[in-house]
């Protein structure tokens, strides 16, 4: 791959060059020499096309649990987020060590521990790690979905971005069953406090325990607002706002 310094920004193909934009500026690398219909064919490709069957599945777990919590995922997320969850769903997805080459699925890779480690902890927001947005300690009920934070003080517990002066917390308790795209989301109501020097309890209860037979997952989001004459606005559009996935069973 080749970085294009010409003052003339070309995107497309051209001869056996691709001319394309990206986060490093316009990019030109070589077309490939081999066809998509050898490649579907062509025994010599059998670990390619078995590669891009699982890469596929994994990519598909992701959207799936992407979609499955957008009510928490649409203010506490970064750029790479889909790429970094589809890495973390091979992962997943290498842990069924049952299936053949090519067939290996992250609903298998999740009745393992390896698999369910795999997942456990992954932060949607890579520019804000619950662990580095949240300095408390929390007790999870697995029952229930329930999350409890005894002796809250927002100003010591919390590192809090520069202008904020409101900090929401909330819960998430999900079962997807990511063979057949069941999901059921469970939401706490939103526990919304000053960040000042208060000691205040914490404990976010899911409405409800979801159905399903799929994997149980549990969440927590911290979201920073800024209150101008009474009103609170979101800090920054969510760019500081941390998102977890703290548990999976």
């Amino acid at each position: 791959m080749a970085k294009l310094k010409s003052f003339i920004k070309i995107e497309g193909t051209l001869d056996d060059l691709t001319f394309y934009k990206g986060k490093e500026g316009y990019l030109v690398k070589t077309k490939s020499g081999v066809s998509a219909k050898r490649i579907k064919n062509d025994p010599a490709f059998a670990r390619t096309r078995e590669n891009g069957a699982e890469f596929g599945q994994a990519a598909t777990s992701g959207k799936q649990l992407r979609r499955a919590i957008l009510a928490l995922l649409t203010d506490a997320k970064d750029d790479l987020v889909t790429s970094r969850l589809t890495q973390t769903m091979t992962k997943v997805k290498n842990a069924d060590t049952t299936s053949p080459r090519g067939e290996r699925k992250v609903a298998i890779g999740l009745t393992t521990a390896q698999g369910k480690l795999a997942l456990n902890g992954f932060n949607f927001n890579e520019n804000a790690i619950l662990s580095s947005v949240l300095l408390s300690d929390y007790t999870l009920n697995t029952a229930t979905g329930a999350i409890d934070i005894p002796d809250f003080i927002p100003q010591q517990n919390l590192d809090a971005p520069e202008g904020a002066t409101h900090v929401s917390l909330e819960a998430g308790f999900l079962n997807i069953d990511f063979t057949t795209d069941d999901k059921d989301l469970q939401l706490s109501p939103i526990f919304n406090t000053a960040i000042n020097n208060t000691i205040t309890p914490v404990v976010l209860t899911p409405v409800g325990v979801p159905s399903g037979s799929g994997n149980a997952l549990y969440f927590l989001k911290v979201a920073f607002f800024q209150e101008i004459n009474g009103i609170q606005y979101a800090l920054n559009n969510g760019a500081f706002n941390a998102l977890q996935l703290i548990e999976v069973l």
